[in-house]
């Protein structure tokens, strides 16, 4: 089963059980509306924190992304100096040995 139906069936499964809670619920309304908005807060909060570890996380594969290419571009540097300078030391060791 894919991601997206799992997602759907909970959610449908969610909404049924809170209907269902609420219709069969032992405490009155004032009690049972204090509840619901108690819980959604906590609902709120946890999406806050976990978007903040996923930009947190996000922010950190940035900055290795950008490590990593600099690396990569320092190294790529380094090699072609060392072409140049191979290439530069056999033309002239070829013009030497030419005159």
């Amino acid at each position: 089963m894919d991601e997206d139906k799992k997602l759907s069936y909970f959610c449908l499964g969610l909404g049924i059980g809170v209907a269902v809670g609420i219709l069969f619920a032992p405490k009155s309304g004032e009690e049972t509306r204090d509840i619901i908005r108690s819980k959604a807060g906590e609902g709120k909060d946890y999406l806050r924190r976990r978007g903040e570890e996923m930009r947190d996380r996000a922010e950190d594969l940035v900055e290795r992304g950008k490590s990593a290419v600099q690396r990569q571009k320092e190294q790529l540097n380094a090699a072609v100096d060392a072409g140049r300078q191979a290439y530069r030391e056999s033309v002239s060791s070829n013009a030497g040995s030419e005159s």
